[in-house]
């Protein structure tokens, strides 16, 4: 079986990631490219492992990454071996990171709990999956609160950032948000609208069957919309995908391809109608074992795994996934014939009257004064909606300043 690394045989992956470790091996395949193969993957992981065991390390971090693989290694481009390769050389080994991916240790949904009983010390999932167990971070699912991509990383970029997001999530579920990628989730039709036409209005997904992820505002948005949010297991929403059990799943386009979803899904329905964010957190307790300038070096790494997910992700998008009209030929959605629904701006603009706090405020009361407690009195909707209006909505996301949000 070959896995989608070059010319590298799952057989060759963990003979090679056996005699030199995961990390090691991932790490060096992360570096190598297109022109991967068994032999040059075996001599980078060597070299990995030579270096990153140079030097006894005063921490060991273990690091939980929910579906990540190296079968998927090269589709979504949000972080982590680059953030765990960066920390271990900035601080000259003494810090070690043990990547723990394939849902070896934990998976989208208990990757934070994890790391909150200590079980892990890092992790990475999606946010809204993590939304159960710390349900601060639904704070960033309200609904159209993000016009674009490039206002969700002028956000994460911001230090008021800090106030709005960051700090309660210390305070409140012991989580140092470190990055994240970023993205607007969308339907994802399966293969019982293979043969059906584009879909091109909210209205036409009206009454259908959609998997919803851990997040509450998700479920609201998805209500007010007539999509019948349903939390299903993520086991058997493949299936229901392939049978017809479910219309779609509301997640992002490149998720789609990471998870291992284009071959049972039939259209992309670009909907952008609330956050999708591939974060990475760290425990508090871990981060606060760490010596002043160890916590500090930390922070760099992450403010640098943040500007390689800014622009890494947007080329993987379109050159790799395919999330565009007409994506093409050899990125996954051309090879499994995903077919992408753009919608109109004003079909978006119909979407967002019908379900978004600024214009239908009473189904989100509630959770928003819930969260709004929880920030201090802060009104955190008004405030981060604000904040993502003040660059222009033509903006590339590749163009957004990177800011240290932490320095603020």
């Amino acid at each position: 079986m070959k896995s989608p690394i070059g010319n590298v045989s799952r057989r060759d992956f963990l003979h090679i990631s056996g005699r030199f470790g995961l990390t090691s091996t991932l790490i060096a395949a992360s570096g190598l490219g297109a022109g991967l193969t068994a032999s040059t993957l075996a001599r980078a992981a060597d070299q990995e492992q030579q270096r990153r065991y140079q030097s006894e390390p005063k921490h060991r971090l273990r690091f939980g990454a929910a579906g990540f693989n190296e079968r998927n290694l090269d589709i979504q481009k949000s972080g982590q071996l680059f953030f765990a390769r960066d920390l271990e050389e900035r601080t000259n080994g003494a810090i070690r990171v043990e990547f723990l991916g394939s849902n070896e240790v934990c998976n989208q949904l208990d990757c934070v709990s994890q790391t909150q009983q200590g079980i892990v010390d890092m992790f990475s999932a999606s946010t809204q999956n993590s939304a159960g167990g710390a349900p601060y971070l639904n704070v960033l699912d309200f609904a159209y609160m993000f016009p674009t991509v490039a206002s969700m990383f002028h956000f994460f970029y911001d230090p008021r950032s800090e106030a709005l997001l960051r700090e309660p999530l210390r305070q409140r579920h012991n989580l140092q948000f470190l990055f994240t990628h970023c993205d607007l989730r969308g339907i994802m039709l399966g293969r019982k609208w293979e043969n059906k036409p584009l879909v091109t209005s909210i209205e036409e997904l009206a009454g259908t069957r959609n998997r919803v992820t851990g997040t509450q505002m998700g479920r609201i948005a998805m209500e007010q919309l007539n999509l019948n949010p349903s939390p299903i297991a993520w086991e058997e929403t493949l299936d229901g995908l392939r049978q017809g059990l479910l219309d779609g799943a509301e997640t992002w386009m490149s998720a789609v391809a990471y998870a291992g979803m284009a071959p049972v899904v039939s259209q992309a329905v670009d909907l952008r109608f609330f956050a999708g964010t591939e974060h990475t957190a760290m425990s508090l307790d871990a981060f606060n074992k760490l010596e002043s300038d160890l916590q500090d070096q930390v922070m760099e790494s992450a403010y640098c795994a943040q500007i390689f997910t800014q622009g890494m992700n947007e080329a993987g998008r379109y050159q790799i996934v395919g999330a565009t009209e007409h994506p093409a030929p050899g990125t996954v959605f051309a090879e499994h014939n995903v077919r992408v629904a753009p919608l109109s701006d004003e079909e978006r603009q119909k979407a967002e009257q019908m379900c978004s706090p600024e214009f239908n405020p009473q189904p989100w009361e509630r959770w928003r004064e819930r969260l709004n407690d929880w920030a201090g009195g802060i009104d955190i909707y008004k405030e981060i909606h604000g904040i993502a209006r003040e660059i222009p909505r033509d903006l590339a996301a590749v163009n957004v300043k990177p800011q240290r949000w932490w320095r603020g």
